[in-house]
């Protein structure tokens, strides 16, 4: 018993020192930690429960029926996060460059099987070569294996990707379905062909830190939703996130003891400038709102026009999504649709009820905007609000004009409750514009044509430029002093707490992608 005892101690030494000391060292030169380390930061202490160590490959091939690795580059097990459960899988490039093939794959498939039959959250730390190709065929087939199980979880298990070193070709598919992508400046890298095979067919030359760095891809292709500086900034911004989100899609998220005080916010009363035309900080808004320091924003880098992130109010998570007035005027986009619209779906799938700010002149012209196709882009947004049956509120703060008023989270498609500040400019287009189409003939006959316009655009502002007219159809709520903003939608939260909506009977939309 003793020799087996000793056997196993031998084993499991082996497992944890993944590539050996030499490889170890490595990784810690380019300023990376090791697997473990990670998955040690990220869990509660002592609470990391191992699944497969000793697993091996079953590589036959070219020198690999030599070697063992124990674990076979993949460090697989569950734990819990500030006390709730979640299941990690953190990849050892010091052991066959983190390669995945076979049994590395069907490590990660239990885990995330397992997260599926428990309903807990998935954190992926990625940090692989790519195929193993000795292995061929078999470990293709074992991303496809990955890749069938992200879909499947998707939407009923928060899915968390943290790319800590490179993830390229096939392997990038597995992050791109889950929920929100993590990366670290300078260490981690995704693309789906690499710069060698760019300079091959494109002739272009160009760095891996360019083609699929952090910051290409938070700010470029919007793949990823954080750029962080260091892998511990990551650990700490996946527990952060964590905070705001359900276990699953049948829980309600969590929510922390918030005692009622005085809910005025008197800066809000004076953030919006005389000039209606002035640009003004819509994260502003968000913290005179929301509880202080609360606001987590999401995709921060990409798309600026728009805002999303989470944040609490009294207590509770909520989703936000925002005009942002001091980029582009705030107006709607391609990217800032896709943007707004994949966060939205997110919040949707696990009960994260929505607050809209809006201050929106319209839709970005333009040909380059028409050719590629901003009409389906904007629709992807108008889908998203209209299936979403989470509480939804919107708060108009400034503008709200033409097809983009429809597509922020309108009464019409089914937001709950709607407030407007008296700045709110409901209308088909702005105020200058309308006078020149309606009082065209008038205009020119004028003798003085830039004064009559001047004193149309005001009898046009007065009459449609307001809340008012909105408010008694119906399609506000009510209209209110700005400071009184964060305690109305305590209360409006607080009334929608139960609210149950069902979706009608089909098997899924057909989201216009």
């Amino acid at each position: 018993m003793k020799d087996r005892l000793s056997n196993l101690q031998s084993k499991i030494s082996e497992a944890r020192l993944g590539g050996g000391q030499s490889r170890i060292d490595s990784q810690h030169s380019k300023g990376k930690l090791t697997a473990r380390e990670r998955i040690d930061l990220l869990l509660d202490s002592g609470s990391f429960e191992e699944i497969g160590m000793l697993v091996q490959h079953r590589s036959k091939h070219f020198g690999l029926d030599k070697q063992t690795f124990l674990g076979d580059g993949v460090i697989t097990g569950y734990g819990t996060v500030n006390g709730r459960l979640i299941y990690v899988f953190s990849q050892d490039f010091t052991v066959l460059g983190g390669s995945l093939a076979e049994a590395h794959a069907e490590k990660i498939c239990r885990i995330m099987d397992l997260a599926m039959s428990n309903g807990a959250p998935i954190i992926g730390l990625n940090d692989s070569g790519g195929a193993r190709i000795q292995e061929g065929v078999v470990s293709l087939a074992g991303y496809a294996d990955i890749f069938y199980r992200n879909t499947r979880c998707s939407g009923v298990v928060p899915q968390i990707s943290a790319i800590m070193g490179p993830c390229a070709g096939g392997a990038v598919y597995s992050p791109a379905i889950t929920d929100f992508i993590m990366m670290v400046e300078q260490t981690s890298y995704m693309f789906v062909t690499g710069p060698n095979v760019v300079k091959t067919v494109t002739h272009e030359t160009v760095t891996s830190e360019e083609l699929g760095g952090a910051m290409t891809h938070a700010s470029k292709s919007g793949v990823t939703h954080f750029a962080l500086a260091n892998e511990v900034e990551c650990i700490e911004a996946i527990k952060s996130l964590l905070s705001f989100i359900p276990q699953n899609c049948e829980e309600l998220p969590p929510r922390v003891m918030y005692e009622l005080q005085d809910e005025y916010r008197q800066i809000l009363d004076s953030i919006i400038p005389e000039n209606p035309n002035q640009p003004y900080d819509m994260k502003e808004v968000i913290a005179g709102i929301v509880d202080s320091d609360s606001f987590f924003e999401v995709h921060k880098d990409y798309a600026e026009n728009i805002i999303v992130g989470f944040a609490r109010i009294a207590g509770r998570s909520i989703g936000i999504v925002a005009n942002q007035p001091a980029f582009l005027a705030g107006v709607l986009d391609i990217k800032s649709s896709n943007k707004a619209a994949r966060f939205v779906r997110f919040c949707d799938s696990f009960n994260i009820p929505l607050l809209v700010l809006e201050d929106v002149p319209g839709f970005l012209p333009g040909t380059d905007q028409e050719w590629n196709g901003i009409i389906s882009n904007g629709a992807k947004l108008l889908y998203a609000f209209s299936e979403a049956t989470v509480p939804r509120i919107t708060v108009i703060t400034r503008k709200a004009y033409g097809g983009a008023y429809d597509v922020m989270n309108s009464k019409h498609i089914g937001a709950d409750m709607n407030f407007a500040w008296p700045t709110a400019e409901i209308a088909v287009m702005g105020a200058r514009g309308a006078a020149e189409i309606i009082f065209k003939h008038e205009i020119t006959k004028s003798d003085n044509p830039e004064e009559k316009w001047k004193e149309k655009e005001r009898e046009y502002a007065e009459m449609f430029a307001n809340p008012y007219e909105a408010a008694a159809r119906g399609f506000v709520d009510e209209v209110i002093v700005p400071g009184h903003t964060r305690e109305k939608l305590i209360r409006a939260f607080a009334m929608l707490e139960n609210k149950a909506e069902k979706l009608p009977r089909k098997k899924h939309g057909n989201i216009p992608l």
